[in-house]
């Protein structure tokens, strides 16, 4: 059975395992602070692999950023990492094939292949977390639009400017939904700048008035975006993953979206492929380069 060596980037933290054919984690799951420069990164990334790359069939990478539809460079935004990131050269980190993917849409075809859209068709996952990333399966194929970058959560949910993306542009699905967003959307209601993720669903707990509108708004926010990429993707479901998507009440979600859809109805989940979603992921698409649609 072939192996291949995962490595998940993030701008914080990068994992990484070894895993086989069936998306199973063999051995120890390596943790290491994600370092500040560019230099630094790539000679993490070399460590890792030079540990390891006799072991394995093939590297596989699930990082932050757009990813080429060749899947061996990014072509689009990383949000905090070093700036040079998107020009690192995957493929002279080893002498073994390299395979790089975008990790909302590793994780997407982790859901789809072992977790909460498997048997499905077309689904649409979304990561909600510091930012919104977003991976979509069509007709068993995940889709990766003319360039690579198709999934990017920054569709614009209002037309007058009320609040800027980290994107650069306005009001995007992101700036609503994610930490900072629905943070954002706590210190417009409350007036205290200081109010954080946990005071909310704190709050929440503790039926305040004013953290469950807060709550409120947020869903709304939500099941707007939602109903828009019901009708685009007329998805069998929409499997909801991040740190973020544990508040998401699915229930209500669901229900609301369906109201107001105009395609069949879709079934709203939270994702069940595990925090290293994004490792096995990457490891599965790695093996079955065929199912990628380009």
């Amino acid at each position: 059975m072939k192996k291949a060596l995962a490595i998940d980037v993030g701008g914080t933290k990068i994992y990484n395992a070894i895993i086989n054919e069936n998306g199973e984690i063999i051995g120890e799951i390596e943790k290491h602070h994600t370092p500040k420069t560019f230099t630094e990164i790539e000679q993490q990334f070399k460590e890792i692999i030079n540990k390891h790359e006799n072991d394995v069939d093939i590297i596989a990478f699930s990082t932050c950023g757009e990813v080429n539809n060749e899947n061996t460079k990014i072509v689009g935004s990383t949000g905090n990492i070093a700036k040079e990131y998107p020009t690192m050269a995957f493929s002279s980190l080893s002498t073994k094939p390299v395979f790089v993917e975008n990790d909302a849409n590793c994780a997407a075809w982790a859901e789809y292949k072992i977790g909460a859209s498997k048997g499905t068709a077309t689904s649409v996952m979304v990561t909600f977390g510091t930012g919104v990333g977003g991976g979509i399966i069509i007709n068993k194929h995940l889709f990766k639009g003319k360039s690579g970058a198709a999934g990017a959560m920054h569709f614009k949910m209002y037309p007058d400017q009320r609040r800027q993306c980290t994107c650069g542009g306005w009001d995007c699905f992101e700036i609503y939904t994610s930490g900072p967003g629905l943070t954002k959307t706590a210190i417009e209601i409350t007036k205290n700048p200081d109010i954080t993720t946990y005071d909310i669903f704190d709050g929440v707990n503790k039926k305040d008035a004013q953290m469950i509108e807060i709550y409120n708004r947020w869903h709304s926010d939500i099941i707007a975006g939602f109903i828009g990429l019901a009708n685009l993707f007329d998805p069998e479901c929409i499997v909801l993953s991040g740190s973020l998507a544990q508040f998401v009440d699915t229930q209500l979600v669901e229900q609301k979206v369906n109201k107001e859809i105009v395609t069949s109805p879709t079934k709203i989940y939270k994702a069940t492929a595990g925090n290293y979603s994004g490792m096995i992921g990457a490891a599965l698409l790695a093996f079955g380069k065929g199912d990628l649609n380009g």
